[in-house]
């Protein structure tokens, strides 16, 4: 199971160091890019809860196997994009479908870890498995540099093996599958998908229509509208997509909470930073990936020591440790940005890293283990979608901050040098819309005054970028420090490891039910 979510939490962050090369090769604009990583990430949170569910109604094992295969299938066709008027569409689309594979896949792989480890190891299992997932996350940079030395397409290739042998170890463990004799909620799936689409799609589009505009606020206004809807229907219906409520329990509510506030930043980082590395610091995609080592050995670090003090002392320290670890490492990035030397970023992105590593692994942990009356899946289903939707938002919000940012800078480079205020105007939306890194490869020719203030400007345009994502990072600061104020709101306390599903109980440590259980019930014990 590790094997195979490996390749769907790499792939929420490889994508952004190709970002530039993608870019330049296929012609696409800077929101265009922003919108193939985005599709991934909305199509994740749109579907997770889609995924707990089925895993519950037509077993693990074969949810495990529909989702592998349809993400490395369209990992493949990712892969193969032609270049020309489609490719933007062509890669949105397939992007969107490996998120679906995705959200099919996690929740399944994960109902199978918690019904192969008895209760008393179970905790430590889970502590595990969001630690893997988490620190592939992380990966995903690196991987995608050294990928992309060689083509930016095997980004998505480099899934196929791995899935395949996904798929072999997934045959030879025999996994047992359990089913609920329930109906699937499809108006619910409807609901939740199209108002986190909606949603993110308003502030996404924000820094192209403007935040005056009414498509803008119609698209995030009826987004949340429907995701309104889409609660209350929730706690009418019989079988519903997602047990709303599991968030009677405070504990469980702040754990998704500080979730929603770290992934905005955690995620989109990636993004942000590897871009910044090739346009301000005028890097390779090697070294970009390395600059982004420095995150992640902040987080390895930090989500090991999380864990024990999840199972010593509960998850309330580390989520307030991490919280401020995290604020105070984005800050104190932010201030260096503008000095363009990676090596004296190292100390602040190590530290931000490392906040957010004693904060991801303990919440999701602490929160699947206070589900109450809810199965693994749909916690999980849970869990995931605000992990996802928040990186979503994160990633839409924070692209529009360095929008206007950018372009107000770029407007005041070139007008200190002599253009109009129309041209500089002009020059500064192109460039905003088309970062492809390497500036001083990518020179404007021609004699005209524009071409020629361009030339003379790429240095100070370079700073211009850098003083544009100090916002960004500011910004990724004030959303851990929210996170912080949602985590003196936890209870405190050791969760109990066993969770509340009742699948689980009766299932035996190699998998197999044991006789008199049919895994079909719920565990009537309060907790599980």
């Amino acid at each position: 199971m590790m094997c195979a979510v490996s390749m769907t939490f790499i792939d929420q962050t490889i994508v952004s160091i190709a970002a530039p090369s993608i870019v330049s090769e296929l012609r696409l604009s800077g929101s265009g890019m922003q919108w193939v990583v985005n599709a991934y990430l909305l199509s994740l949170a749109a579907f997770f809860a889609l995924g707990g569910r089925l895993a519950d109604l037509w077993g693990p094992r074969r949810v495990v196997v529909l989702g592998t295969l349809v993400f490395v299938v369209s990992s493949a066709l990712c892969g193969c994009v032609p270049a020309g008027d489609h490719a933007l569409a062509w890669l949105i689309v397939f992007r969107a479908t490996q998120g679906l594979g995705a959200a099919l896949l996690f929740p399944a792989a994960l109902a199978v870890v918690v019904a192969v480890f008895p209760v008393e190891r179970r905790g430590r299992a889970l502590a595990l498995f969001f630690g893997l997932t988490g620190a592939l996350t992380a990966i995903g940079p690196l991987l995608g540099g050294w990928l992309t030395a060689w083509t930016w397409r095997a980004i998505f290739w480099v899934n196929v093996p791995v899935a395949v042998v996904a798929l072999v170890l997934t045959v030879l463990a025999r996994i047992s599958d359990r089913r609920r004799d329930e109906r699937l909620d499809g108006v619910g799936a409807v609901l939740v998908a199209v108002g986190m689409g909606l949603s993110v799609l308003g502030f996404q589009q924000a820094s192209a229509w403007g935040w005056s505009s009414a498509a803008t606020w119609g698209c995030i206004v009826g987004g949340l509208a429907v995701l309104v809807v889409f609660c209350r229907y929730e706690l009418r219906t019989r079988h519903p997509l997602i047990t709303l409520a599991v968030f009677r329990d405070r504990a469980f509510t702040v754990d998704a909470l500080v979730l929603f506030f770290a992934m905005t930043a955690f995620v989109p980082l990636f993004f942000f930073a590897s871009v910044y590395a090739q346009v301000s610091l005028s890097a390779s995609p090697n070294q970009a990936a390395l600059y982004l080592l420095y995150v992640f050995a902040g987080f390895a670090l930090a989500s090991q020591w999380g864990g024990r003090i999840l199972d010593k002392r509960g998850a309330r320290p580390a989520l307030k440790t991490g919280c401020v670890v995290g604020a105070v490492g984005f800050y104190l990035w932010a201030g260096k940005l503008t000095d363009l030397s990676m090596h004296d970023q190292w100390p602040y992105a190590a530290l931000a890293g490392a906040g957010i590593g004693f904060v991801l692994a303990p919440a999701s942990t602490d929160a699947v283990n206070r589900s109450i009356d809810a199965s693994y899946g749909e916690v999980t289903g849970i869990t995931q979608t605000v992990r996802n939707y928040a990186a979503s938002i994160g990633l839409a919000v924070f692209g529009t901050l360095l929008t206007h940012s950018l372009t107000d800078h770029v407007v005041d480079t070139l007008e200190s040098r002599g253009l109009s205020s129309g041209a500089a105007h002009a020059v500064s939306r192109d460039v905003a819309q088309a970062v492809t890194g390497n500036p001083d490869a990518h020179r404007p020719g021609g004699d005209g005054a524009t071409a020629t203030t361009m030339r003379d400007a790429m240095a100070s345009i370079r700073m211009d970028f850098a003083e544009a994502n100090q916002w960004v990072f500011y910004g990724m600061a004030a959303a851990m420090a929210l996170a912080f104020l949602v985590a003196l709101r936890h209870p405190g306390g050791v969760a109990p490891a066993q969770g509340a599903d009742a699948a689980s109980e009766g299932v035996s440590s190699t998998g197999g039910a044991e006789p008199g259980s049919s895994g079909n019930e719920r565990d009537p014990r309060p907790g599980g």
